[in-house]
């Protein structure tokens, strides 16, 4: 056997053999597994077949992102995003654990007037997902949203968002200011790690790390008042097959700077700043029943100058996933909204 391996023609056509192998094996493992290349999963399509009320076309978008905090070269990952209607663009982003289907019934409404675009974060939705939690950071995800953005050229944005969507959209609004027109502030917060959450919040971060799936949900469920359905948890779990997919929701949690020190507090800080001189029209929109975050609706209102314009709206009979709850009626204040601050 050794001499035949010195002989290096057969050398040369064993290594060739062994890598064809492994390139065709290779692949079929990772894409029996959802691993599109080492360490970035995609959800397999046929689990969003078929849903309720989620009949939009999938549209996506190659952005480049730095895994985690390491300063190393950026990798491309795929967003997805619902494109419906056309006019001016209305930008909705999600929070945890959801994604864009949490819009489906704000969607056609606002749609009949506007440009609707609803994208899913990296690592929720349809959207791409490390495997690795160390690969998600608020950077990340800040650097997603930017590149997002420039990618599609959106300008005159009016930009709804809720929970982490405030968190990382907020943020957005203030880094690229000349592509917002207005802004729709929805259950969410402006953490800068200088003690504005509160003992709720501390609560819900504790336990908002995905256990199963099947049990995020049921937790998910009982928060917007038992109105949930099987297809609903259907739904919601469809980006996340098994615990290999856990790590965009798992880590979310983990962004959010809790300490003058965080990574993401620089940015908070820098954010509350330009809003506190924020010109455009701005509307503060909360539910009566978020316990989590409906205390910082007060704080979005003092800080943002222009949301004293607008009438104070209240949801009532929903919860923390307003969007969920009372979909409908939402979508209706954001077109009033817009109607009544024409560009």
């Amino acid at each position: 056997m050794n001499s035949l391996w010195e002989n290096p023609v057969f050398r040369r056509l064993s290594l060739v053999f062994v890598f064809c192998f492994l390139v065709f094996f290779g692949s079929e493992l990772l894409a029996q597994t959802g691993e599109i290349r080492p360490g970035v999963l995609r959800t397999p399509e046929e689990r969003f077949d078929a849903l309720e009320d989620y009949p939009f076309a999938p549209h996506y978008v190659e952005v480049m992102v730095r895994r985690g905090t390491e300063e190393i070269e950026p990798v491309p990952m795929r967003m997805h995003y619902v494109d419906e209607g056309r006019g001016e663009t209305v930008l909705m982003l999600h929070g945890q654990p959801t994604w864009s289907y949490l819009y489906r019934k704000m969607i056609p409404i606002v749609a009949a007037h506007h440009r609707v675009i609803a994208p899913d974060w990296i690592g929720f939705g349809m959207s791409d997902k490390f495997r690795s939690e160390a690969d998600y950071s608020f950077r990340m995800h800040f650097d997603a949203a930017i590149a997002f953005v420039e990618a599609l050229d959106l300008h005159d944005v009016t930009l709804v968002m809720q929970d982490w969507g405030g968190f990382l959209g907020l943020p957005l609004a203030a880094r690229l200011p000349d592509r917002i027109a207005r802004l729709v502030v929805m259950n969410t917060a402006l953490p800068t790690g200088y003690g504005m959450m509160t003992a709720n919040w501390y609560a819900y971060r504790d336990r908002s790390r995905l256990q199963a799936t099947s049990g995020e949900f049921r937790e998910f469920s009982a928060g917007n008042g038992g109105r949930n359905n099987p297809e609903n948890v259907r739904a919601y779990s469809a980006p996340f097959p098994d615990p290999a997919y856990y790590a965009g929701p798992n880590t979310f949690p983990q962004i959010v700077p809790m300490r003058p020190g965080d990574p993401a507090s620089p940015v908070m800080l820098r954010t509350a700043d330009i809003l506190a001189h924020w010109d455009k029209p701005a509307l503060v929109l909360f539910s009566d029943g978020d316990a989590v975050l409906g205390p910082h609706e007060e704080f979005l209102r003092r800080l943002i100058p222009t949301s004293s314009n607008e009438p104070r709206i209240v949801v009532e009979g929903a919860g923390h996933f307003l969007q969920e709850d009372k979909g409908e009626e939402v979508a209706r204040h954001i077109v009033d909204f817009m109607a009544r601050h024409p560009m």
